[in-house]
């Protein structure tokens, strides 16, 4: 037991001088108001699709599920999950990962969104409220892919360690053409998400996925590595085939706003940092992968901005790679490592981050993650 659980601490007065004791930046409040922001509705606005209004603050993130079926229509687990949703009362639902195409799911259960599954989907939408505002969230899963029981990774550059965790190689690039194809999948399935009653979709930018991965690609030439506008450009070559082709769905993007080198099962079962030296390779971080720098976290903001996306989901990490990082959680997950710091400790890391990124980015609403791991105390943090 080398932190004390957030489910152990009884009282605010506690929860402050633990906080204190880190040395964090997590403001609480003792009361929770019933009328406070969190019942209060918010909007964003989409620079094609016009204005959303949230009834109010909670949201439903999305998760990857693995209990579609092989051919990527939703189980009566599935709808069961979606019936929760509509009747949960949350303003927002940032609706499951969904595979653009069969080699990029990340288990062989994901589903899948296609001429073949569009009217379990439409079944689906049905099953949330007309008040909620409901997005899908678009994925490829890249080095992570696993369609089958293998691994089978499609990658935007070679990695040293990650190639060699998931038997990736210079041969697993996409090539600009393959990149050009995914593109044109995400826009298409758009397409049949607006075709279905979807307000919006995420053209997910997180968590060691392809489209992150494109985020820290530097050293990749051709049209989708370099600078980071030519690292954004499939982002901008999807948006504007949704906006010529579905003009009134509006898009969103999670983004993982940071990111650090990876870490491996150390002494004791302590997660420790993978390497030494620098490391170019992560997003949003500083040169050894180490310390959050939201230098190009903010630039690439801006460039949404223009792009007209006023809905960010923010997050941080990869479960593959960092999962305290990604996830701030006491218990790590089954192939993960002990966390190296307090939970709350990246638990504040990316609110702060988030709070940051909102300052600065006013025509953005940002849905922040990570509140999770304060089940209780959650709304006395949010």
């Amino acid at each position: 037991m080398r932190f004390p659980q957030i489910k152990n601490i009884a009282t605010a007065a506690a929860l402050r001088e633990h906080v204190a004791k880190l040395g964090i930046d997590l403001p609480l409040v003792d009361q929770v108001d019933p009328d406070g922001a969190l019942s209060t509705a918010t909007s964003f606005a989409d620079g094609s699709a016009g204005t959303f209004v949230i009834p109010n603050r909670f949201a439903v993130l999305p998760m990857e599920g693995w209990d579609g079926t092989l051919d990527g229509h939703p189980t009566d687990l599935v709808r069961r999950r979606w019936q929760r949703f509509g009747q949960s009362g949350c303003g927002l639902v940032w609706g499951e990962a969904t595979a653009v195409q069969p080699e990029g799911r990340a288990n062989p259960n994901q589903l899948m969104l296609n001429r073949e599954t569009v009217e379990a989907f439409a079944e689906l939408r049905t099953r949330l409220h007309p008040s909620q505002v409901v997005g899908l969230q678009l994925t490829h899963s890249g080095r992570w892919s696993r369609p089958v029981a293998l691994p089978a990774p499609r990658t935007a550059y070679e990695h040293p360690e990650l190639d060699r965790r998931v038997q990736a190689s210079a041969a697993t690039i996409l090539s600009d053409a393959e990149l050009d194809d995914v593109a044109t999948r995400y826009i298409d399935t758009a397409v049949l998400a607006r075709d279905v009653g979807f307000d919006f979709v995420d053209i997910k930018h997180c968590h060691g996925y392809l489209l992150h991965e494109l985020l820290s690609a530097r050293h990749r030439r051709g049209r989708y590595g370099g600078s980071l506008r030519t690292r954004t450009h499939f982002l901008r070559r999807v948006v504007d085939g949704i906006r010529a082709q579905a003009p009134e769905l509006a898009v969103g993007v999670r983004v993982s706003i940071f990111d650090s080198r990876p870490f491996h099962t150390g002494l004791d079962g302590v997660g420790e940092p993978t390497g030494s030296g620098e490391y170019p390779f992560a997003f949003g971080a500083d040169a050894m992968g180490i310390i959050p720098d939201l230098t190009e976290t903010h630039e690439l903001m801006t460039m949404i901005c223009e792009m007209g996306i006023g809905l960010v989901s923010t997050t941080a990490g990869s479960p593959y790679y960092n999962p305290h990082v990604q996830r701030p959680a006491y218990f790590p997950p089954s192939d993960g490592y002990r966390p190296p710091e307090d939970p709350l400790v990246g638990v504040a890391r990316q609110i702060n981050a988030t709070a940051e990124l909102a300052r600065e980015h006013p025509n953005i609403t940002f849905v922040g993650s990570a509140y999770s791991y304060l089940q209780d105390w959650l709304p006395n943090v949010a």
